[in-house]
Protein backbone atom coordinates (compact mmCIF):
# COMPACT_ATOMS: atom_id res chain seq x y z
CA UNK A 1 0.00 0.00 0.00
CA UNK A 2 0.97 3.36 -1.32
CA UNK A 3 1.79 6.07 1.58
CA UNK A 4 -1.32 7.20 2.85
CA UNK A 5 -3.41 5.81 0.34
CA UNK A 6 -6.67 5.84 2.10
CA UNK A 7 -6.73 8.87 3.54
CA UNK A 8 -5.91 10.32 0.08
CA UNK A 9 -9.10 8.51 -1.01
CA UNK A 10 -10.77 9.31 1.31
CA UNK A 11 -10.21 13.19 0.93
CA UNK A 12 -10.21 13.74 -2.61
CA UNK A 13 -13.75 13.00 -3.07
CA UNK A 14 -15.81 15.59 -4.15
CA UNK A 15 -18.13 15.12 -1.41
CA UNK A 16 -15.94 16.72 1.16
CA UNK A 17 -15.87 20.18 -0.62
CA UNK A 18 -19.71 20.55 -0.95
CA UNK A 19 -19.53 19.54 3.05
CA UNK A 20 -16.34 20.91 4.55
CA UNK A 21 -18.12 24.54 5.48
CA UNK A 22 -20.10 22.73 7.67
CA UNK A 23 -18.08 20.68 9.20
CA UNK A 24 -16.00 24.51 9.89
CA UNK A 25 -18.84 25.63 11.93
CA UNK A 26 -18.13 23.53 14.63
CA UNK A 27 -14.00 23.21 14.40
CA UNK A 28 -13.50 26.84 13.71
CA UNK A 29 -13.96 27.86 17.49
CA UNK A 30 -10.48 26.59 18.28
CA UNK A 31 -8.78 28.77 15.73
CA UNK A 32 -7.87 31.22 17.98
CA UNK A 33 -6.53 29.30 20.62
CA UNK A 34 -4.20 27.44 18.34
CA UNK A 35 -2.76 30.62 16.85
CA UNK A 36 -2.08 32.07 20.23
CA UNK A 37 -0.51 29.19 20.67
CA UNK A 38 1.92 29.56 17.86
CA UNK A 39 2.20 32.65 18.14
CA UNK A 40 2.71 33.87 14.41
CA UNK A 41 4.50 37.34 14.37
CA UNK A 42 4.49 40.14 11.40
CA UNK A 43 6.81 38.86 8.73
CA UNK A 44 7.26 34.94 9.92
CA UNK A 45 6.45 32.41 7.29
CA UNK A 46 4.08 29.47 8.50
CA UNK A 47 3.47 26.06 6.96
CA UNK A 48 -0.67 25.17 7.85
CA UNK A 49 -0.48 21.47 8.04
CA UNK A 50 -3.99 20.09 6.72
CA UNK A 51 -5.11 23.63 5.95
CA UNK A 52 -8.62 22.35 4.63
CA UNK A 53 -10.56 24.97 3.17
CA UNK A 54 -8.04 27.26 4.41
CA UNK A 55 -9.50 29.56 7.20
CA UNK A 56 -7.09 29.10 9.65
CA UNK A 57 -4.64 29.59 7.05
CA UNK A 58 -6.27 33.08 6.42
CA UNK A 59 -5.94 33.81 10.13
CA UNK A 60 -2.32 33.32 10.19
CA UNK A 61 -1.89 35.40 7.19
CA UNK A 62 -3.63 38.34 9.04
CA UNK A 63 -1.33 37.97 11.57
CA UNK A 64 1.76 37.39 9.82
CA UNK A 65 1.13 40.85 7.75
CA UNK A 66 2.48 41.52 4.04
CA UNK A 67 6.23 41.16 5.21
CA UNK A 68 5.09 37.19 5.83
CA UNK A 69 3.98 34.75 4.09
CA UNK A 70 1.55 31.91 4.88
CA UNK A 71 1.40 27.75 2.86
CA UNK A 72 -1.53 25.92 3.33
CA UNK A 73 -0.70 21.95 2.76
CA UNK A 74 -3.21 19.23 2.33
CA UNK A 75 -3.56 16.23 0.53
CA UNK A 76 -7.15 16.85 -1.00
CA UNK A 77 -6.89 18.42 -4.17
CA UNK A 78 -10.64 19.89 -3.61
CA UNK A 79 -10.54 21.55 -0.54
CA UNK A 80 -7.45 22.95 -1.76
CA UNK A 81 -9.08 24.41 -4.73
CA UNK A 82 -11.66 25.93 -2.08
CA UNK A 83 -8.66 27.08 -0.09
CA UNK A 84 -7.53 29.25 -3.02
CA UNK A 85 -11.18 30.48 -4.08
CA UNK A 86 -11.49 32.01 -0.81
CA UNK A 87 -7.81 33.43 -0.52
CA UNK A 88 -8.78 34.95 -3.72
CA UNK A 89 -12.41 36.71 -2.53
CA UNK A 90 -10.57 37.79 0.57
CA UNK A 91 -7.57 39.31 -1.70
CA UNK A 92 -5.38 38.16 0.29
CA UNK A 93 -1.57 37.71 -1.50
CA UNK A 94 0.40 36.51 1.09
CA UNK A 95 -0.75 33.37 1.03
CA UNK A 96 -0.55 30.18 -0.80
CA UNK A 97 -1.84 26.92 -1.21
CA UNK A 98 -0.53 22.85 -1.97
CA UNK A 99 -2.21 19.83 -2.84
CA UNK A 100 0.68 17.80 -1.21
CA UNK A 101 1.36 14.83 1.54
CA UNK A 102 2.98 16.64 4.40
CA UNK A 103 3.75 13.27 5.41
CA UNK A 104 6.46 12.59 2.78
CA UNK A 105 6.38 16.15 0.49
CA UNK A 106 8.55 18.95 0.91
CA UNK A 107 6.80 22.47 -0.10
CA UNK A 108 7.96 25.79 -1.36
CA UNK A 109 8.36 28.68 1.06
CA UNK A 110 10.46 27.44 3.60
CA UNK A 111 11.91 27.17 5.94
CA UNK A 112 9.23 28.46 8.15
CA UNK A 113 9.54 29.73 11.09
CA UNK A 114 6.28 28.02 12.45
CA UNK A 115 4.20 24.92 11.55
CA UNK A 116 0.52 24.72 12.97
CA UNK A 117 -2.06 22.57 12.17
CA UNK A 118 -6.16 22.55 12.88
CA UNK A 119 -7.32 19.01 13.37
CA UNK A 120 -4.66 18.12 10.09
CA UNK A 121 -1.82 15.87 11.84
CA UNK A 122 -4.32 12.78 13.14
CA UNK A 123 -4.75 11.45 9.40
CA UNK A 124 -0.73 10.65 9.02
CA UNK A 125 -0.75 6.09 8.49
CA UNK A 126 3.33 6.86 9.48
CA UNK A 127 3.44 9.70 12.23
CA UNK A 128 6.53 9.28 12.86
CA UNK A 129 7.92 10.32 9.55
CA UNK A 130 5.09 12.98 9.17
CA UNK A 131 6.37 15.15 11.83
CA UNK A 132 10.05 14.33 11.25
CA UNK A 133 9.11 15.70 7.71
CA UNK A 134 7.28 18.51 9.31
CA UNK A 135 10.38 19.28 11.41
CA UNK A 136 12.53 19.13 8.44
CA UNK A 137 11.04 21.91 6.96
CA UNK A 138 11.20 24.53 9.80
CA UNK A 139 14.24 26.76 10.68
CA UNK A 140 16.30 26.24 13.40
CA UNK A 141 14.35 26.94 16.73
CA UNK A 142 11.17 26.55 14.87
CA UNK A 143 7.92 26.35 16.47
CA UNK A 144 5.19 23.35 15.88
CA UNK A 145 1.59 24.08 17.52
CA UNK A 146 -1.46 21.75 16.39
CA UNK A 147 -4.94 20.86 17.81
CA UNK A 148 -5.58 17.59 18.09
CA UNK A 149 -9.13 15.93 19.68
CA UNK A 150 -9.18 14.32 23.16
CA UNK A 151 -9.97 10.53 23.32
CA UNK A 152 -13.51 9.58 21.82
CA UNK A 153 -14.87 8.96 24.98
CA UNK A 154 -14.59 12.76 25.84
CA UNK A 155 -16.04 13.75 22.76
CA UNK A 156 -19.77 12.27 23.27
CA UNK A 157 -20.05 14.28 20.10
CA UNK A 158 -18.74 11.48 17.93
CA UNK A 159 -21.69 9.82 16.59
CA UNK A 160 -19.95 6.60 15.43
CA UNK A 161 -21.56 4.36 18.59
CA UNK A 162 -24.91 5.29 16.17
CA UNK A 163 -23.54 3.09 13.23
CA UNK A 164 -22.13 0.25 15.21
CA UNK A 165 -24.43 -1.91 13.66
CA UNK A 166 -24.52 -0.31 9.94
CA UNK A 167 -20.66 -0.58 9.46
CA UNK A 168 -18.08 -3.44 10.36
CA UNK A 169 -15.30 -2.14 12.15
CA UNK A 170 -12.49 -0.57 10.63
CA UNK A 171 -9.45 -3.63 9.96
CA UNK A 172 -6.51 -3.38 11.45
CA UNK A 173 -3.08 -1.51 9.44
CA UNK A 174 -1.49 -3.29 7.26
CA UNK A 175 2.51 -3.70 8.67
CA UNK A 176 3.87 -0.68 9.44
CA UNK A 177 0.99 1.69 9.21
CA UNK A 178 -0.48 2.79 12.28
CA UNK A 179 -4.22 3.79 12.55
CA UNK A 180 -5.72 6.87 11.44
CA UNK A 181 -8.50 9.11 12.32
CA UNK A 182 -9.61 11.74 14.99
CA UNK A 183 -8.33 10.68 17.74
CA UNK A 184 -5.88 8.95 16.53
CA UNK A 185 -3.27 11.59 19.13
CA UNK A 186 -5.13 11.24 21.54
CA UNK A 187 -2.76 9.90 23.96
CA UNK A 188 -0.73 12.47 25.21
CA UNK A 189 2.35 10.62 26.18
CA UNK A 190 2.33 8.53 23.00
CA UNK A 191 1.86 11.71 20.90
CA UNK A 192 4.61 13.40 22.97
CA UNK A 193 7.44 10.85 22.29
CA UNK A 194 6.51 10.33 19.08
CA UNK A 195 7.37 14.27 18.69
CA UNK A 196 10.65 13.22 20.24
CA UNK A 197 11.96 10.59 18.38
CA UNK A 198 11.05 12.65 15.48
CA UNK A 199 13.27 15.45 16.96
CA UNK A 200 11.14 18.07 18.66
CA UNK A 201 11.90 19.15 21.93
CA UNK A 202 10.36 21.46 24.86
CA UNK A 203 7.36 19.62 23.76
CA UNK A 204 4.09 20.72 25.90
CA UNK A 205 0.40 19.75 26.02
CA UNK A 206 -2.43 21.83 27.20
CA UNK A 207 -5.91 19.90 27.21
CA UNK A 208 -9.19 22.39 26.61
CA UNK A 209 -12.81 21.74 27.13
CA UNK A 210 -15.24 24.60 25.07
CA UNK A 211 -19.39 23.97 24.30
CA UNK A 212 -20.56 25.49 20.86
CA UNK A 213 -23.68 25.46 19.12
CA UNK A 214 -24.47 24.79 15.79
CA UNK A 215 -27.18 22.99 13.14
CA UNK A 216 -27.28 19.17 13.40
CA UNK A 217 -25.77 19.43 9.78
CA UNK A 218 -22.07 20.76 11.35
CA UNK A 219 -21.57 17.12 12.57
CA UNK A 220 -23.37 14.73 10.34
CA UNK A 221 -25.49 14.57 7.52
CA UNK A 222 -26.98 11.99 4.72
CA UNK A 223 -24.19 12.99 2.24
CA UNK A 224 -21.15 11.62 5.15
CA UNK A 225 -23.63 8.63 5.64
CA UNK A 226 -22.76 7.37 2.00
CA UNK A 227 -19.48 8.96 1.83
CA UNK A 228 -18.30 5.87 5.84
CA UNK A 229 -20.06 3.19 3.25
CA UNK A 230 -23.63 2.79 4.51
CA UNK A 231 -25.30 0.75 2.25
CA UNK A 232 -28.14 2.90 -0.03
CA UNK A 233 -31.00 0.48 1.30
CA UNK A 234 -29.74 1.30 4.72
CA UNK A 235 -29.48 5.16 4.38
CA UNK A 236 -33.18 5.92 6.13
CA UNK A 237 -32.35 3.97 9.30
CA UNK A 238 -28.96 4.78 9.72
CA UNK A 239 -29.52 8.42 9.59
CA UNK A 240 -32.38 7.75 12.03
CA UNK A 241 -30.40 5.95 14.28
CA UNK A 242 -27.71 9.00 14.46
CA UNK A 243 -30.74 11.13 14.44
CA UNK A 244 -32.04 9.37 17.56
CA UNK A 245 -28.22 9.64 19.56
CA UNK A 246 -27.46 12.95 18.67
CA UNK A 247 -30.83 14.46 20.48
CA UNK A 248 -29.11 14.40 23.38
CA UNK A 249 -27.39 17.15 22.45
CA UNK A 250 -30.34 18.90 21.25
CA UNK A 251 -30.62 22.98 22.12
CA UNK A 252 -34.06 23.45 20.16
CA UNK A 253 -35.62 22.14 17.40
CA UNK A 254 -32.53 23.65 14.72
CA UNK A 255 -29.44 23.64 16.58
CA UNK A 256 -27.09 20.52 18.83
CA UNK A 257 -25.40 22.37 21.96
CA UNK A 258 -21.79 20.01 21.67
CA UNK A 259 -19.11 19.34 24.61
CA UNK A 260 -15.85 19.34 22.63
CA UNK A 261 -12.72 18.32 24.28
CA UNK A 262 -8.92 18.67 22.49
CA UNK A 263 -5.74 19.58 23.40
CA UNK A 264 -3.14 21.67 21.71
CA UNK A 265 0.43 20.51 21.65
CA UNK A 266 3.58 22.94 21.10
CA UNK A 267 7.34 22.12 20.41
CA UNK A 268 10.23 23.48 19.08
CA UNK A 269 12.64 22.20 16.31
CA UNK A 270 16.60 21.64 18.36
Amino acid sequence: MGTNELERRRWNDEQWTEVWPKRERMTDTVTPILLDAAAPAPGERVLDVGCGGGRTSLAAAALVGPDGAVVGADISTPLVALARERAARAGCANVTFHAVDMQTDTVDGGPFDVAISQFGVMFFDEPATAFANIRSQLRSEGRLAFVCWQAAERNPWFFAPALAAFLPPPPPPPPGKSPTGPFALADIEQTSAMLRAAGFERIGAITHEATVEVPPDAVVDEGQLVFMGIADERIDEAAAAVSRYMQQFAAGPTALRLPLAYQVFTATRG
